[in-house]
């Protein structure tokens, strides 16, 4: 049998509830820890906090019924700030940087702050009007050997856990629920990383549930590539994608696998999303449920069980190529189409779809009669006359959201542009009889060729099958 984790053993450190601020409590007794080679175990109860440092061999473990709280301002985490920007967010609750043996355990739960960065709501939209500066939960940036194990993690008001230019990293056993209206908050966030295990995990968020991406540090350079990750037998419920590659993609993504998943409750289900240079490729995803939803324009996409784009964003700099994808075994249910799409000047090519069986259905919204293009140029720079919210939705002076373009005849169940060697064995997409209003009569439509005078004005070209 193996012992309770929650029991202390000789040489650990234990702190108990007191009232007031913990944070400089913590912070000596972690430190202290790590020095000696020990936990850190904080004991049943409530422990509020302003931003902590892991350094070299820190080891937090929260005991079943303690709850750390970090509090609802962002000017408390003005001494953990970190150096890769996220909308526009420079600060973090937990940090670390250039630490190797860090380790967050045990059974308790860090309650964050979510309700305290809410300044109103946009109701058309799906969505809460988040404040424009909010922490992140956790940001470790460049360490080696790192464990996150058996912890839940509640309202996150940013992303969750972001791990940057990190190594060796294994997230285990860990749930996140965060407010599914919450703008921003994606769960597990997977930086320029190398060799990172992600297992049994469970995450319910309003945007992506586990992301992989390389982004940009706060002097412009790229952090570095992401390389052998594997996502395996989690549970995934989100209302924008739920396993995901992109947006940023300053370097390669390469060796990446998504595998033995469950899709709940969703809006897009897998997503690849090529924007800024970096080329993706050696990806599979593999024996994955899914149930796909349309969701309000506020969010990206609407019901897509898979997504894969290319679409050029900088002037500077097109979007990376796309390459060697593999769908295996996805089955489940979709509100929207399955849509292939190269707009950019990199091409798609070695998309493989196997035994895919899903089955479409008619929303509730109607949002999924739309290929959904977003982010595009008009998200990092909107015209004078636009509104919406920066990174989100750009409404042009017509009133419509910038991104979304009408299927050529209705809504297919598989739409595929300017693909090469496209493989597409054993794919049943099951549809209703009679069709519904909008849907076109033909189950898949592949076309080369389209006029694009910008990114909402599309005219694609009448030939499919």
């Amino acid at each position: 049998m193996c012992p309770d984790p929650d029991l202390p053993r000789p040489d650990d450190i234990i702190l108990q509830e007191t009232a007031g601020d913990a944070t400089d409590r913590i912070q000596a007794a972690l430190d202290r820890a790590r020095q000696v080679g020990c936990r850190l175990i904080l004991g049943p109860g409530r422990y509020p906090t302003r931003g902590l440092v892991f350094r070299a061999g820190a080891h937090l473990h929260l005991s079943e019924s303690a709850i750390l709280e970090p509090v609802g301002d962002y000017e408390a985490y003005a001494e953990t700030s970190v150096d890769v920007i996220a909308e526009d967010s420079d600060r973090a609750i937990l940090v670390a940087k250039g630490a190797k043996d860090i380790r967050i355990s045990g059974r308790g739960v860090i309650a964050a702050p979510s309700s305290d960065f809410v300044v109103g709501a946009l109701a058309d939209m799906g969505t809460h009007l988040p404040a424009r500066l909010r922490p992140r939960v956790l940001v470790f940036d460049g360490c080696r050997n790192v464990r996150i194990e058996e912890i839940s993690i509640r309202q996150s008001p940013m992303w969750t856990l972001h791990l940057v230019a990190c190594t060796d990293v294994v997230v285990r056993n860990v749930a996140i629920e965060n407010d599914p209206r919450m703008p921003n908050t994606d769960g597990i966030v997977i930086d320029s990383c190398v060799n990172v295990a992600i297992e049994h995990v469970d995450v319910a968020t309003a945007d992506d549930g586990v992301v992989v991406k390389t982004s940009r540090r706060t002097d412009g350079s790229p952090v570095g590539p992401c390389r052998n990750i594997r996502v395996h037998a989690s549970r995934i419920e989100s209302r924008s994608c739920a396993l995901k590659i992109g947006t940023e993609t300053h370097s390669e993504c390469a060796e990446i696998t998504f595998s033995d998943c469950s899709v709940v409750a969703s809006n897009r289900a897998l997503g690849i999303f090529s924007r800024d240079g970096g080329e993706i490729h050696n990806v599979a995803f593999r024996r994955i449920a899914v149930d796909c939803s349309e969701t309000p324009d506020g969010f990206w996409g609407s019901g897509e069980a898979i997504t894969v784009n290319v679409v050029d964003r900088r002037p500077e700099r097109p979007a990376g190529a796309v390459r060697d994808v593999v769908f295996e075994d996805i089955s489940g249910v979709m509100e929207g189409a399955i849509n292939l799409v190269a707009l950019g000047e990199a091409d798609m090519s070695g998309i493989a779809l196997r035994r895919i069986n899903l089955q479409q259905r008619l929303g509730k919204l109607g949002t999924g009669s739309c290929c959904d293009l977003r982010p595009t140029r008009a998200d990092l720079a909107p015209a004078k006359d636009a509104t919406g919210r920066a990174n989100a939705y750009v409404k042009n002076a017509l009133g419509a959201v910038v991104g979304l373009v009408a299927y050529p005849d209705g809504m297919p169940g598989l739409f595929a542009f300017h693909v090469h060697d496209l493989v597409c064995d054993d794919v049943h997409i099951h549809r209703p009889d009679p069709l519904p209003t909008g849907w076109s009569r033909k189950r898949q439509i592949m076309t080369s060729k389209a006029f694009v005078s910008d990114i909402g004005s599309i005219v694609w070209p009448e030939n499919g099958n």
